[in-house]
């Protein structure tokens, strides 16, 4: 998946930026406009321009959970905006009306923003992920950004840094001094909904080998079932995910794996039908979950999550198995206990979060 944009947007800003400069140089040939300000462009094919800004606002902020279900403390590094993968169901499409993929260039900010925040904050242990709004690997052959955040996080002796991805793009990770600080993750679905579903992303066999590669380097993984989707066959779909999984890699390594069902903005349906419509996925019935979110019945949410986490403590009993975005009695029917009698969900994970 090498990305090689038509054209880059710049801002004037940024434009001596060491994220700037470490572009131009690999893209050289790739024709530049700059700009004192950018205006998003919702007419441009996504993937196709490149802008770099200047970002105003807060770079690191709390995951935006709810009230209503029970949140893991997860905090958001956001160094830029918008995917090119085209996963039907993602909640991008109805976030972002620009779909060109924009880059933040004035990270002399974001460090400081980290830095003072890790200073300043109590948290215990800082799980922090940079794949809120983006892929974390998408662009990193061409930002080189894990360069500088892997080694950064393994010298932070609370936090952990969490790459969240579904392409292959692991290579810059081999030579690093990780010292167990970053967590490599990727979400899963079975082969099917792959190709039909997230089709401009590694394949499953891809990204398996790719976390197989990262193991040998001494990375602990991570894996997100989530969205988990209903389809005809979905039983045996995912019980061939988790053989898969349990083929591929030593269980002993994984920090956690997430389970959430589909969920998404009533406003994201249309847009769905319009940008995908031969996607299946808005075939099943939905009804309005307690944060407005439409979701599946909980009677089928349960069993989703009760299938799947029974196959994967088959496989290995002691793996760290969480709900995102779920009520307390969700957890109970389906898992079997509710956070809160271990401390509550954002404990159970900085508990495993630091090697």
């Amino acid at each position: 998946m090498n990305y090689r944009p038509e054209r880059l947007l710049i801002e004037k800003p940024v434009a001596e930026n060491r994220l700037v400069q470490r572009i131009l140089a690999a893209l050289q040939d790739v024709p530049v406009d700059w700009v004192d300000r950018l205006k998003d462009d919702p007419t441009s094919r996504n993937g196709k321009v490149l802008e770099i800004v200047k970002f105003q606002g807060r770079f690191i902020k709390p995951c935006p959970g709810t009230r209503f279900y029970t949140c893991c403390g997860y905090q958001i590094l956001n160094l830029g905006v918008q995917c090119f993968l085209g996963c039907t169901y993602c909640i991008l499409q109805a976030y972002f009306p620009n779909p060109n993929l924009r880059l933040f260039g004035n990270l002399e900010d974001m460090w400081q923003q980290l830095e003072e925040h890790l200073q300043s904050s109590p948290r215990r242990v800082h799980r922090i992920g940079t794949g809120e709004f983006t892929d974390s690997l998408l662009l990193d052959p061409l930002t080189r950004m894990t360069e500088d955040l892997v080694p950064f996080f393994a010298a932070q002796p609370n936090a952990v840094l969490e790459l969240k991805t579904k392409t292959t793009q692991v290579d810059l990770l081999e030579s690093l001094d990780h010292r167990g600080h970053t967590i490599v993750a990727w979400s899963l679905n079975p082969s099917s909904l792959i190709a039909s579903e997230e089709a401009a992303t590694a394949t499953l066999e891809e990204r398996l080998e790719a976390a197989r590669r990262c193991q040998e380097w001494g990375y602990r993984l991570a894996f997100h079932f989530d969205p988990l989707l209903v389809y005809p066959d979905w039983q045996n779909g995912y019980s061939e995910v988790v053989d898969q999984l349990s083929s591929a890699v030593d269980p002993g390594d994984i920090a956690w794996i997430s389970l959430g069902t589909l969920r998404f903005m009533p406003s994201l349906k249309p847009i769905i039908r319009q940008n995908h419509p031969r996607s299946t996925i808005l075939e099943e019935e939905f009804i309005p979950g307690l944060d407005g979110k439409m979701r599946y019945f909980r009677d089928l949410r349960v069993e989703m999550y009760g299938y799947l986490s029974r196959m994967l403590r088959n496989w290995h009993k002691d793996l760290c198995i969480y709900l995102c975005m779920e009520s307390n009695d969700i957890w109970r029917e389906s898992l079997g206990f509710d956070p809160a009698e271990c401390g509550g969900l954002s404990d159970i994970l900085d508990g495993q979060a630091l090697p």
